[in-house]
């Protein structure tokens, strides 16, 4: 059950000795304690404020002038004022009409009054103006004010002033605390938030020791001087916010208020500062740090840049693959950045690495974007640059996709985020295996043109300069990460069987004299060539191995109406051929006509409308144009 304020109140009066009334000071003065012990006070004595008591006798039955009244207010006798006063107003009670210059006479004084009550009660808050006599006087004018409350000349609102009294010295006494410039001192604000925290701390162990003993439990003293601090502190951070750019004060502010704020004072946390204006607190310091980790990002750009300009080999991780910091560095900021934030507020951690998430989308184009610009030259340079042009992709399409895996611990706390970057890294990686491949199909094309043609049946050459570039690129795979090395692998694979095979559909040659079984042993031993170095390379198109060899069989056969016979194989397993690249491969055989090469196409025919339209796993022959 929770105490209330007034028996709060009680329990830190038991720390004291009993107050003499002769000279005001305390006979002990305990030991100064941190604000964390406020709530464990000593409860083994009971002591009771002094306060004084202003009995009837004591009223003058004429009451002084009111120029004397002035005067015992302005040096400090604030008894002998309110006894006249007190006098001066039952003379005005007694009067049945009342003179106006008489009630405008008591209106000023008690004005007078009032005004030199709080301005001892607002330089109680420094140690060397205080006066716990004057303090007491004041106190029990106050309730006793509020005891007359109605009677003719009073005035309202003698707590409430004594109140706004309190706040306005600590107002001043947070003023004191040392403030130095952003340019004197670059942890200027964490410096000063360290000294107001402790400022706070001892002006309320002040209050307990020196000040609680001069006024009665009715005035909830100490909960009045928690309830200021808190709202002279809110107010001074508010004004602290507007000089704040950096990210580390913002860090400092909020390290403050959420966590460093004196423990003991949680219960009136509510009201340091309103939640709206915590909330921009965030809201800013998020977007200062979505601004800080924009910079970064470009910072580890422009190393990345410098490697391009320098032509520097990429660095290879302990297994072989090829890599660069980049996507390490960038984990490890969003890490540190979700690390410290956590610390501070949960939620706070996750909106900020949710910033620097969607920054970083915004990020993969603008670095595609200069790693285009910066590398395209090395094309057009000599054999070794072209090498280091591949293998820059190859390091990115590594790096992006090894951060996609890494940033997968964020994908509970934002979901939508990491989704949007998967696609964002896959696209990226996609792109940059499209390029390679597109700079492959750049080498290859020139020597898979010179495929069936009267020079191909005399010469290797062009198929091993195909052989060898293809080589080249199972090399550079080796230095590719999965899932990307398997995709790509598969992509060449299936590029350079796509354009042999369709080197047979363009009639550029027809087998003359029997050339025919010479050009199927050819087909057939380089289809197995090339089987055979994409094996090696790991490729997944099992399904592609046995086209070469059924279309050897139907280009070597010495029969041509035994060729019905081996078309059942190929349209199984290739249904998407079409008659009219049958019929390319038929006149590659021998282009004359003849009633069996007619009877073969009929047998086609059937075969593939006895097939109907059956979805087949594989798509091959749609794509050769």
């Amino acid at each position: 059950m929770e105490k209330s304020p007034t028996s709060n109140v009680k329990n830190i009066f038991r720390r004291f000795s009993i107050f003499r009334k002769s000279d005001g000071h305390i006979k002990k003065k305990p030991s100064r304690r941190s604000i964390e012990t406020f709530s464990s006070e000593d409860k083994d004595k009971e002591v009771t404020p002094h306060k004084f008591e202003f009995k009837t006798t004591e009223i003058p039955l004429k009451p002084c002038s009111v120029l004397q009244i002035k005067t015992y207010i302005e040096t400090d006798m604030l008894k002998e004022a309110y006894l006249n006063l007190l006098s001066l107003r039952l003379e005005l009670k007694l009067e049945k009409s009342a003179l106006v210059n008489k009630e405008k006479d008591i209106n000023l004084l008690y004005d007078a009054l009032r005004h030199k009550m709080f301005a001892i009660v607002h330089k109680s808050s420094d140690v060397n103006s205080l006066n716990k006599e004057q303090l007491v006087y004041v106190a029990t004018i106050i309730l006793e004010e509020e005891k007359r409350e109605g009677e003719p000349g009073a005035m309202q609102g003698w707590r409430e002033a004594w109140r706004d009294a309190v706040l306005n010295g600590v107002r001043d006494s947070l003023k004191k605390v040392p403030l130095d410039s952003r340019e004197q001192n670059a942890s200027w604000l964490a410096v000063h938030l360290g000294l107001l925290g402790k400022a706070v701390v001892e002006d309320l162990e002040r209050v307990k020791t020196e000040l609680l003993s001069s006024y009665p439990a009715e005035l909830n003293v100490f909960e009045t001087y928690v309830s200021c601090h808190h709202k002279a502190v809110g107010e001074h951070l508010k004004r602290l916010l507007e000089k704040v750019t950096e990210l580390k004060d913002y860090s400092a502010l909020l390290d403050f208020i959420i966590h460093r704020y004196p423990s003991d004072l949680q219960a009136h946390k509510k009201d340091l500062i309103m939640e709206e204006d915590l909330n921009k607190i965030k809201t800013s310091y998020c977007h200062c740090h979505k601004e800080e980790f924009k910079l970064k990002l470009e910072n580890f750009s422009t190393l990345e840049t410098e490697v391009w300009k320098k032509k520097k080999s990429p660095k290879r991780t302990e297994d072989g693959f090829l890599t660069s910091k980049i996507h390490m560095d960038i984990c490890e900021l969003i890490a540190r950045y979700a690390g410290n934030l956590e610390k501070i507020d949960e939620n706070l951690g996750k909106s900020v690495v949710s910033s620097c998430l969607d920054e970083l989308n915004q990020f993969y184009p603008r670095f595609e974007k200069e790693f285009s610009q910066h590398t395209v030259s090395l094309l057009t340079s000599d054999l070794l640059d072209c090498c280091l042009w591949v293998e820059y992709h190859i390091t990115y399409i590594n790096s992006f996709s090894s951060l996609k895996e890494n940033l997968q611990c964020y994908k509970e706390s934002c979901s939508a985020q990491v989704e949007k970057l998967e696609k964002e890294v896959d696209g990226l990686t996609l792109r940059l295996r499209q390029t390679l491949r597109d700079h492959f199909k750049s080498e290859v094309k020139p020597y898979m043109d010179g495929m069936m043609t009267k020079k191909w049946l005399k010469t290797d050459e062009d198929f091993k300069e195909v052989i060898s570039r293809v080589e080249n690129y199972s090399g550079l795979c080796k230095s590719m990460r999965a899932p990307s090395a398997q995709i790509f692998v598969n992509d060449l694979h299936y590029y350079v069987a796509k354009e042999y095979v369709s080197q047979l559909m363009k009639k550029k040659y027809s087998c003359k004299k029997n050339k025919n079984e010479d050009a199927a042993i050819k087909l057939k031993e380089q289809w197995n060539e090339l089987r055979k170095l994409f094996v090696e390379m790991g490729s997944s198109l099992k399904w592609l191995y046995p086209l070469g060899n059924y279309l050897s069989d139907i280009i070597g056969m010495e029969i041509e109406k035994n060729i019905k016979d081996l078309l059942h194989p190929l349209v199984s397993n290739y249904p998407d051929i079409s008659k009219k690249q049958l019929s390319a491969v038929l006149s590659f055989r021998d282009n004359g006509f003849s009633l069996e090469k007619h009877n073969v196409i009929n047998h086609f025919t059937a075969l593939k409308r006895d097939a109907g339209n059956t979805n087949h796993e594989h798509s091959f022959f749609t794509d050769i144009e």
